[in-house]
């Protein structure tokens, strides 16, 4: 019997990437043979940081990882899972309002995507506090945030 690789994309703006987001792509690597991270073109956001030079940070974090992979996309995720033969959905929850948010687009995501599951991980205690938005706005007004990021921000 053929084993398959259980594939699952972990999507998201990543402006920036965080040590959040790295602990659940971290944790995420127990349960999946591969990651892919995927940074998305948010239609509603314009983006604080490079979306390239996030990439290439994103890569950096992760330089000898083979199981990890990242993309830059601008399309519905669960067209790219199905491109990609991945059918899991990796995301990270902090709170009950992320719960809410992600929960809603999840069942879209299955709606389009019906081999498509979404497994979510609680953020680690140590990492509930950090959100994209207030790293963003730390660093607009000059604070050092390289304490929440697990690559070095030239």
């Amino acid at each position: 019997m053929d084993k398959m690789d259980k594939i699952a994309i972990f999507p998201g703006s990543f402006d920036p990437y965080t040590k959040g987001h790295h602990d659940i792509v971290s944790r995420g690597l127990t349960i999946f043979d591969r990651i892919i991270i995927a940074i998305g073109h948010n239609s509603q956001k314009k983006r604080y940081f490079d979306i390239d030079r996030m990439e290439q940070n994103i890569r950096l974090a992760f330089e000898g990882e083979e199981r990890v992979s990242i993309i830059v996309y601008n399309r519905l995720t669960a067209g790219l899972a199905r491109e990609y033969d991945a059918r899991y959905l990796l995301r990270g929850l902090r709170n009950t309002t992320d719960f809410e948010y992600e929960n809603s687009i999840s069942q879209v995501n299955k709606y389009l995507n019906q081999e498509l599951e979404t497994v979510f991980l609680i953020t680690s205690p140590q990492f509930a506090a950090i959100s994209s938005s207030i790293i963003r706005e730390v660093h607009k007004y000059g604070g050092d945030i390289t304490d929440f990021l697990p690559y070095p921000l030239d």
